[in-house]
C-alpha cells in the first residue's frame, strides 16, 4: 500500500481517528494510548519520561479540543504529512497540528506528530 497515492479525503479518513485519538491521549497524558499508532522509528524517540515532561510544561499539549479541521496533505516519498488546524480548552488561538503517515508492516503508522 502506498498511502501518498490515496486523494485528501482518503487520507482524511485514515488520519482523523488517529489524531482524535492523540487528543485525546494527549490531554490524559497516557503513554500508552499516545504512542499506540507509533511506527518503531517514532516509538524510539518518545519515550515516557520525555512525553511527560513536555506533557507537564506546556499547557497546550493537555488542553486540546475535540474539534479539529485537516486542511492539506503534503506528499513526500512514502509518508504524507497531514496539516490540522486545532485549537485549545485553555490556550487562546489557532495551532497547526502536522500528522505524518506512513506504511510500516503493512500498516498505517504515525511517523511524526507535532503542534505548532
Amino acid at each position: 500500500m502506498n498511502i501518498s497515492e490515496k486523494t485528501d479525503d482518503e487520507i482524511f479518513s485514515i488520519a482523523k481517528p488517529i489524531w482524535e485519538n492523540l487528543i485525546k491521549a494527549s490531554n490524559m497524558k497516557d503513554y500508552g494510548s499516545f504512542t499506540k499508532d507509533f511506527s518503531t522509528q517514532m516509538l524510539f524517540g518518545a519515550n515516557e519520561v520525555e512525553l511527560g515532561k513536555q506533557w507537564a510544561n506546556n499547557k497546550l499539549l493537555t488542553s486540546l479540543t475535540e474539534e479539529f479541521k485537516p486542511f492539506g496533505c503534503l506528499r513526500r516519498g512514502q509518508n504524507v504529512t497531514v496539516l490540522i488546524k486545532q485549537t485549545s480548552k485553555e490556550v487562546k488561538g489557532e495551532f497547526l497540528g502536522r500528522l505524518v503517515l506512513g506504511v510500516e508492516d503493512d500498516d498505517i503508522k504515525v511517523f511524526g506528530a507535532t503542534i505548532y
